[in-house]
């Protein structure tokens, strides 16, 4: 695998996205047809007994971040250290288009990365609107242990990195990033699109043998976007939210959808007042598609684990994968989904 430092392409001993795929079965979760029911749970996707650690996350890419982070959980190590790494692995991946410098730009050719992050104790830091720098979610952990802030966003974001021992990378676009920016400037009369594939953040949430809860979330953020415009991964109750009490969800997708409903936030509320994780997920979908007419037309997905060790999964549309590692196995799945159209 190629990863990014900050003097260019350096090749780590690691498994692909790919191997994890070849060792890991793909599976179908379970599917429903029609609207969910209310206060009928869906049944779980793996065994119910000895659950504790489990890391799920969204996007195939997922794998990978599962694995790292899987690695930190089962040798006794902390949630908060589990998310962080695990999603470095993405962020590191100069061939993955939605995270991390390899990212698609924004309409003037920038890269910019959002990402947050959250732990156990409800300490908690982010990062927006930042550039050149390989590890935006390091930046936000950074931010959360060492001053009372919870979120910089652009320069000083950048500015902090920098104070702070993180290293300038100088990232020009790959020659295929660069024709499609190229591409689309040509075919969509310089506006963003936003529709069912431009969506692929990945948002992490984990348990411990303690059972604590921690959470991450990092992205380049919408292809093509506006500059300067920042969606839903870094803010806290939106792209992610924990609650050590309660649980955790993330979420990816249209960002702008998410934050119209505070999505995390909502779910972790919902699952405080009784309702599964599956519930949970599945109303806050149904809020999107009650209050946003045209949510058929793009996607969101959103994940969610409580304090049992329970999941949720669910998207507006067909196409939402997430990866869940528990019991010894990490596997891509399959969500169900609204719009059966």
């Amino acid at each position: 695998m190629l990863v990014f430092n900050c003097y260019g392409l350096i090749s780590l001993h690691m498994p692909s996205r790919r191997d994890f795929i070849k060792k890991s079965a793909l599976a179908s979760a379970f599917v429903i047809g029609g609207l969910p029911k209310p206060g009928k749970s869906q049944p779980l996707p793996y065994s119910s007994e000895a659950k504790k650690p489990i890391v799920i996350s969204t996007w195939e890419h997922g794998l990978a971040a599962n694995d790292a982070a899987w690695k930190i959980l089962s040798e006794g190590g902390r949630t908060l250290d589990a998310v962080e790494q695990g999603v470095m692995m993405v962020e590191a991946d100069p061939t993955d288009l939605s995270v991390g410098l390899g990212g698609y730009p924004d309409q003037d050719g920038h890269v910019t990365l959002d990402a947050c992050i959250m732990d156990e104790k409800g300490n908690c830091g982010s990062v927006a609107f930042l550039e050149h720098i390989l590890h935006p979610v390091s930046v936000a952990r950074m931010l959360m242990e060492k001053t009372q802030h919870v979120m910089l966003v652009g320069e000083g974001a950048y500015r902090f990195a920098l104070e702070n021992g993180f290293k300038k990378c100088t990232q020009e676009m790959t020659p295929k990033v660069k024709a499609a920016w190229e591409k689309w400037k040509s075919e969509n009369h310089y506006q963003p699109v936003i529709d069912k594939n431009n969506h692929d953040t990945i948002g992490m949430v984990a348990m411990d043998n303690n059972g604590d809860l921690s959470g991450s979330c990092t992205t380049s953020g919408l292809a093509w976007k506006t500059h300067g415009r920042v969606g839903d991964s870094p803010i806290i109750g939106d792209g992610l939210f924990v609650d050590n009490e309660v649980g955790a969800a993330c979420a990816t997708g249209k960002g702008e959808a998410v934050m119209k409903i505070c999505g995390s936030h909502l779910i972790v509320e919902l699952m405080r007042n009784g309702k599964t994780p599956q519930e949970a997920c599945e109303e806050a979908i149904q809020r999107i598609a009650k209050k946003q007419s045209d949510y058929k037309n793009f996607q969101v997905g959103f994940l969610a684990l409580n304090k049992n060790g329970d999941i949720g999964a669910y998207s507006l549309v067909k196409g939402f994968q997430y990866a869940l590692a528990v019991n010894g196995e990490n596997k891509l799945f399959d969500s169900d989904y609204l719009v059966k159209e």
